[in-house]
Protein backbone atom coordinates (compact mmCIF):
# COMPACT_ATOMS: atom_id res chain seq x y z
CA UNK A 1 0.00 0.00 0.00
CA UNK A 2 2.60 2.56 0.65
CA UNK A 3 5.01 1.37 -2.42
CA UNK A 4 1.49 2.77 -4.52
CA UNK A 5 1.01 5.52 -2.87
CA UNK A 6 4.91 6.36 -3.29
CA UNK A 7 4.51 6.06 -7.09
CA UNK A 8 1.60 8.45 -6.90
CA UNK A 9 2.94 10.93 -5.89
CA UNK A 10 5.82 10.73 -8.09
CA UNK A 11 3.26 11.11 -10.85
CA UNK A 12 1.44 13.78 -9.08
CA UNK A 13 4.96 15.50 -9.29
CA UNK A 14 5.90 14.90 -12.55
CA UNK A 15 2.35 16.22 -13.69
CA UNK A 16 2.32 19.58 -11.62
CA UNK A 17 5.99 19.89 -13.58
CA UNK A 18 4.81 19.47 -17.14
CA UNK A 19 1.84 21.40 -16.47
CA UNK A 20 4.32 24.34 -15.72
CA UNK A 21 4.99 24.82 -19.26
CA UNK A 22 1.53 22.80 -20.89
CA UNK A 23 -1.29 25.41 -21.06
CA UNK A 24 -4.24 25.00 -23.21
CA UNK A 25 -6.40 27.66 -24.85
CA UNK A 26 -9.65 28.00 -26.73
CA UNK A 27 -7.82 27.88 -30.33
CA UNK A 28 -5.41 25.03 -29.04
CA UNK A 29 -6.58 23.20 -25.73
CA UNK A 30 -5.02 20.55 -23.48
CA UNK A 31 -5.90 16.98 -24.38
CA UNK A 32 -5.61 15.83 -21.02
CA UNK A 33 -4.89 11.59 -20.17
CA UNK A 34 -5.92 9.52 -16.83
CA UNK A 35 -5.47 6.24 -16.48
CA UNK A 36 -6.50 3.48 -13.50
CA UNK A 37 -5.58 -0.33 -13.74
CA UNK A 38 -9.36 -0.69 -14.96
CA UNK A 39 -9.83 2.46 -16.81
CA UNK A 40 -8.62 5.62 -18.89
CA UNK A 41 -9.98 8.48 -19.49
CA UNK A 42 -9.33 11.28 -21.77
CA UNK A 43 -10.77 15.39 -21.88
CA UNK A 44 -9.79 18.33 -23.96
CA UNK A 45 -9.50 20.97 -21.52
CA UNK A 46 -8.94 25.58 -21.85
CA UNK A 47 -7.31 26.15 -19.41
CA UNK A 48 -8.26 29.79 -19.31
CA UNK A 49 -11.95 29.15 -18.70
CA UNK A 50 -11.32 26.10 -16.56
CA UNK A 51 -13.95 24.22 -19.03
CA UNK A 52 -14.12 20.93 -20.39
CA UNK A 53 -14.93 20.87 -24.07
CA UNK A 54 -14.65 17.51 -24.65
CA UNK A 55 -14.15 13.94 -22.68
CA UNK A 56 -14.06 10.35 -23.45
CA UNK A 57 -13.62 7.18 -21.25
CA UNK A 58 -13.85 2.98 -21.75
CA UNK A 59 -16.83 3.40 -19.57
CA UNK A 60 -18.38 6.11 -21.72
CA UNK A 61 -17.90 3.73 -24.74
CA UNK A 62 -18.99 0.56 -22.93
CA UNK A 63 -15.95 -1.41 -23.56
CA UNK A 64 -15.46 -3.72 -20.11
CA UNK A 65 -11.73 -4.14 -20.16
CA UNK A 66 -10.35 -0.55 -20.20
CA UNK A 67 -6.85 -1.54 -18.52
CA UNK A 68 -5.64 -2.78 -22.24
CA UNK A 69 -4.03 -0.80 -25.49
CA UNK A 70 -7.48 -1.47 -27.35
CA UNK A 71 -9.58 0.11 -25.57
CA UNK A 72 -7.14 3.22 -25.35
CA UNK A 73 -6.94 3.28 -28.96
CA UNK A 74 -10.94 3.65 -28.90
CA UNK A 75 -11.08 6.23 -26.49
CA UNK A 76 -8.39 8.03 -28.78
CA UNK A 77 -10.44 7.50 -31.62
CA UNK A 78 -13.78 8.91 -29.76
CA UNK A 79 -12.09 12.05 -28.53
CA UNK A 80 -11.05 12.96 -31.49
CA UNK A 81 -13.82 12.60 -33.53
CA UNK A 82 -15.55 15.06 -30.56
CA UNK A 83 -13.29 17.58 -31.29
CA UNK A 84 -13.52 17.09 -34.85
CA UNK A 85 -17.46 18.19 -34.07
CA UNK A 86 -16.19 21.32 -32.25
CA UNK A 87 -14.01 22.20 -34.83
CA UNK A 88 -11.24 21.85 -32.55
CA UNK A 89 -8.17 20.27 -34.98
CA UNK A 90 -4.98 21.08 -32.84
CA UNK A 91 -4.55 20.12 -29.04
CA UNK A 92 -1.62 20.04 -26.80
CA UNK A 93 -1.05 16.58 -25.40
CA UNK A 94 -0.69 16.34 -21.14
CA UNK A 95 0.42 13.10 -20.83
CA UNK A 96 -0.44 13.57 -16.62
CA UNK A 97 3.17 12.97 -15.75
CA UNK A 98 2.58 8.68 -17.08
CA UNK A 99 5.43 7.48 -19.39
CA UNK A 100 4.61 8.17 -23.31
CA UNK A 101 4.36 4.29 -23.28
CA UNK A 102 1.74 1.73 -23.85
CA UNK A 103 -2.18 2.82 -23.39
CA UNK A 104 -0.79 6.70 -23.17
CA UNK A 105 1.06 6.61 -26.36
CA UNK A 106 -1.63 4.30 -28.20
CA UNK A 107 -4.55 6.65 -27.17
CA UNK A 108 -2.52 9.84 -28.30
CA UNK A 109 -1.45 7.72 -32.14
CA UNK A 110 -5.57 6.84 -32.37
CA UNK A 111 -6.20 10.53 -31.86
CA UNK A 112 -3.66 11.52 -34.40
CA UNK A 113 -4.71 9.11 -37.23
CA UNK A 114 -8.41 10.16 -36.45
CA UNK A 115 -7.12 14.03 -37.41
CA UNK A 116 -6.36 16.13 -34.67
CA UNK A 117 -2.83 17.35 -34.17
CA UNK A 118 -0.17 17.63 -31.88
Amino acid sequence: MIKKEANNKARVRRHVRVRKNVSGTKECPRLNVFRSNKSIYAQVIDDLTGTTLASSSNLELKIKNGGNIEAAKAVGKDIAEKCLKLKIKTVVFDRGGYQYHGRVSALADAAREAGLEF
